[in-house]
């Protein structure tokens, strides 16, 4: 069974940083591109990055680029993503979910809550 488990949400002042953590287990997840989908309250989900397989390539929606990175140390049967948020701003607050896509079968975590205010 394919797991996906986030950590590392909480409440931050604008300008602050936030580490989210996704642990990825169950098949051979090594071999998938994941990333970070986000949804603010009355929003519809957004997709916020990705990386590739290897780690070699990512991609940011526009308001993250310069102000998050996205990373991932694979094992042998499991996967740890990093999403390295800094400058963050009041409308980056949102449930932020980790994804992937197997076998044409989209599979999420259960969301980590971000809150950025002061």
């Amino acid at each position: 069974q394919l797991q996906l488990v986030e950590s590392g949400g909480g409440l931050v002042q604008p300008g602050g940083s936030l580490r989210l953590s996704c642990a990825g287990s169950g098949f051979t997840l090594a071999y998938y591109a994941v990333g970070w989908f986000r949804q603010a309250p009355g929003k519809g989900r957004e997709g916020v990055s990705v990386i590739s397989s290897s780690g070699g390539l990512t991609n940011y929606t526009a308001s993250a680029k310069g102000r998050f990175t996205l990373s991932r140390v694979n094992a042998k049967d499991t996967v740890t993503m990093f999403l390295d948020m800094t400058n963050l701003k009041p409308d980056d607050t949102a449930v932020y979910y980790c994804h992937t896509n197997y076998l044409f079968r989209d599979y999420w975590g259960q969301g980590t809550q971000v809150t950025v205010s002061s």
